[in-house]
């Protein structure tokens, strides 16, 4: 996790002294973002700690797996969600808005992830939507997203360790 500390981080959440203590810790702010430190020292985000989302053992990072699909000529607007699976503990499910007039199916997404990506990040789920929910300021609700998918496919929450 990304924490930052310096002159220009907040000391705290305005009368929020509990939120306060979970997110500044020895001076040091959490941000809630994963990120990694690349060879010419730059930082890199490369997902939210509370997106992430294990499969099999694996951490899977929905950011990572979105930049990808972006690569695919169809696809205009992508989401990556975890969905509860009883053997995985969590699997990928990708909600895709394609570019206007263009057609693909799911095996189509799911051929050329597995020519590029690790198996374990390949979406089960692939749905083609026509927009994504969104809040009024326009910040995607994947958690929407994610109960719409365990309505659907009739899923169980499951408890991972």
């Amino acid at each position: 996790e990304l924490c930052v500390r310096g002159y220009s981080v907040m000391k705290g959440y305005w009368g929020d002294e509990a939120r306060t203590r979970e997110v500044v810790k020895d001076g040091w702010m959490h941000t809630g973002d994963l990120a990694t430190i690349d060879a010419e020292g730059y930082c890199n985000i490369v997902g939210r700690a509370k997106d992430m989302l294990i499969r099999g053992g694996e951490n899977v990072y929905p950011r990572e797996i979105e930049e990808f699909l972006y690569r695919h000529p169809k696809v205009q607007s992508v989401q990556v969600f975890g969905v509860p699976d009883p053997k995985y503990g969590e699997e990928v499910c990708a909600w895709i808005v394609l570019k206007p007039g263009e057609q693909a199916s799911e095996a189509e997404i799911k051929d050329f992830c597995r020519e590029q990506i690790a198996h374990y990040k390949v979406p089960r789920y692939v749905r083609f939507v026509d927009e994504m929910p969104l809040t009024i300021t326009g910040k995607v609700q994947k958690f929407v997203m994610r109960q719409r998918m365990v309505d659907e496919l009739q899923l169980q929450e499951t408890k991972t360790a």
